[in-house]
């Protein structure tokens, strides 16, 4: 009955045809039905309108920008403490480096910025829709496929070489606003991210969370003696030195990490739930500043 809804609502002609056509007890329960399923189905602009009407209830003291600084725009006390980490940032060899790898020539003479033309500040812009590969394509990825559209080994996603190129790009990347687009002339976008809305609200694990148990229902409230972060704004600081890893770490990292500790079965590093998580994510982030790579708990 869902999906017929689904399909009705780009034809309300035949919607109200079907209607009609269904008897009375029928067409109570269908309509009940369709008031349900209408939320699950709201255009990525309803939802984001959504998203943070949520968050400007719940801290109306917070501006879109102060959602850069993650869990600290909450937490006066943690922000501290934060800050003179922030004076002399863990993270600096890994853009020193990242900075090195961007400028090195592979072996046939050419560099990354072939592959990104306008630049390192690009960070901003990805996760993006790729309609030739049809997939989301995120920045890790992008470096990836560049190495190997120039004959270059992979590199490993989740620490090394790429953890310092991610660095580097978004600390050059700083500043400008997340600005992700779902292109509307390939249905295929829009798919991949209603599927990271659907593993963002579906619960995991033996622990039966979501993402939003912690992130949408409960930020702001304490989870042991941690104050639980807002959604708004997760993937505008990574990668990110974590005191907890005593290292730099890649966003799907911690999404490994959020499933383990709801006892679930994490997925790969840069695998297709992970890459849609992150495309719904970051447009649900539009317009909050890039602020990687950073320092966290």
């Amino acid at each position: 009955m869902l999906i017929t809804v689904f399909q009705m609502l780009t034809y309300p002609k035949k919607l109200a045809r079907l209607i009609i056509s269904i008897p009375l007890l029928g067409k109570l329960s269908f309509i009940i039905s369709f008031l349900i399923a209408l939320p699950l189905y709201a255009a990525p602009e309803q939802d984001q309108a959504a998203f943070r009407k949520h968050y400007q209830e719940r801290f109306p003291q917070l501006k879109l920008t102060d959602y850069a600084n993650g869990v600290y725009a909450i937490d006066s006390i943690a922000k501290q403490s934060w800050l003179a980490i922030e004076e002399f940032p863990p993270y600096e060899t890994a853009i020193d480096q990242g900075k090195k790898l961007f400028m090195t020539a592979f072996t046939n003479g050419k560099h990354y910025a072939d592959c990104f033309p306008k630049g390192s500040a690009v960070a901003n812009e990805y996760p993006k829709w790729g309609k030739i590969q049809g997939e989301v394509i995120t920045l890790a990825k992008a470096i990836n496929d560049c190495r190997v559209s120039q004959h270059e080994p992979t590199l490993p996603y989740e620490k090394g070489e790429m953890i310092s190129l991610l660095a580097y790009l978004a600390f050059t990347s700083r500043d400008k606003p997340i600005g992700i687009a779902i292109p509307k002339d390939d249905p295929r976008a829009l798919a991949a991210y209603e599927q990271g809305k659907a593993f963002y609200y579906q619960r995991h694990g033996q622990l039966n969370f979501s993402c939003a148990t912690c992130h949408v229902q409960n930020a702001g409230k304490k989870l042991r003696s941690e104050i639980l972060s807002a959604s708004l704004g997760h993937t505008s600081n990574w990668p990110t030195y974590r005191l907890k890893w005593g290292e730099m770490g890649g966003l799907h990292r911690r999404f490994s990490e959020c499933l383990t500790q709801t006892k679930a079965e994490p997925f790969a590093e840069q695998s297709v739930e992970f890459r849609n998580l992150e495309y719904f994510l970051s447009y649900m982030g539009n317009g909050v500043p890039i602020s990687g790579p950073s320092t966290r708990k």
